[in-house]
């Protein structure tokens, strides 16, 4: 039996030598997944001419429009590059939007050309955001920053419900993670406790103008960065109560160009 056993190894191992290649795999998720530590200082620039030039260790920044050459020079620099994607709400203006089915998209989210997604329907959206998600990490990226994950909190035109909302953010999460990336979750207060082992970091939104920052200390307190952002208030009725949090905070305009006031 032994021998036949080694006579067969020995005919498979010949096959394998003379078996033409397949195709070249795909770039194979890193060992171990960055991990933003409470206050670390970053920049969010998601219009505008990308500034390489501000001195943070992390850029969040447009997964479409950001090139591969342009996340290459922030890494020359020693900083980590958050792709940011809208995994909850189609744009008109991406460059996949017709491969979104009518049925899918509903109401208006407040912005221009933008409407929510049924993201019940995870048979048409996975492909497409893990496709999404490819992008990022072909272009280098470190991170996923998944914009629009509440919609289940919002006048979608669809009945969603908060398991609705927890079973989509954990699929974009595990399509991050298994492509070797971290991912923040944004927003989406209200479901922290449920979802705090399945991301990396949190970003958010004008927590300090509804009062709802002490929220995020879930994360803080689990050695996870908070990044958030102020658009209406002064630093000064922020920045201490961010500080005391652990909180990466910074005053932006609507926009997110590149002008910044950090805490």
């Amino acid at each position: 039996m032994r021998r036949l056993l080694a006579v067969v190894l020995l005919l498979a191992a010949a096959v394998a030598c003379t078996a033409p290649p397949g195709p070249a795999p795909g770039p194979a998720p890193s060992g171990t997944r960055w991990q933003p530590r409470p206050g670390t200082p970053w920049q969010w620039q998601l219009s505008g001419e990308l500034d390489l030039t501000v001195d943070v260790p992390v850029y969040d920044v447009d997964g479409h429009t950001t090139s591969a050459d342009q996340v290459a020079a922030l890494h020359e620099e020693g900083r980590k590059v958050i792709c940011y994607l809208s995994t909850g709400a189609w744009e008109d203006f991406r460059p996949d939007a017709a491969r979104f089915p009518a049925e899918v998209l509903g109401e208006g989210n407040g912005w221009e050309g933008e409407r929510w997604l049924d993201i019940r329907r995870t048979d048409v959206l996975e492909p497409l955001m893990a496709a999404r998600v490819d992008m990022c990490r072909a272009k280098g990226f470190d991170a996923v920053e998944p914009d629009n994950m509440d919609g289940y909190d919002n006048r979608t035109g669809f009945p969603l419900t908060a398991d609705d909302q927890l079973r989509y953010n954990r699929l974009i999460a595990r399509l991050a993670h298994e492509r070797g990336l971290s991912v923040g979750l944004k927003n989406d207060l209200d479901q922290i406790p449920e979802l705090l082992g399945d991301f990396d970091f949190a970003v958010n939104e004008q927590c300090a103008e509804f009062e709802e920052c002490a929220l995020l200390t879930p994360f803080i307190e689990a050695g996870k960065a908070v990044f958030h952002v102020e658009y209406e208030l002064p630093t000064a009725r922020f920045c201490p109560e961010a500080r005391k949090l652990g909180l990466s905070s910074m005053l932006k305009e609507y926009e997110l160009g590149a002008w910044r006031r950090p805490c």
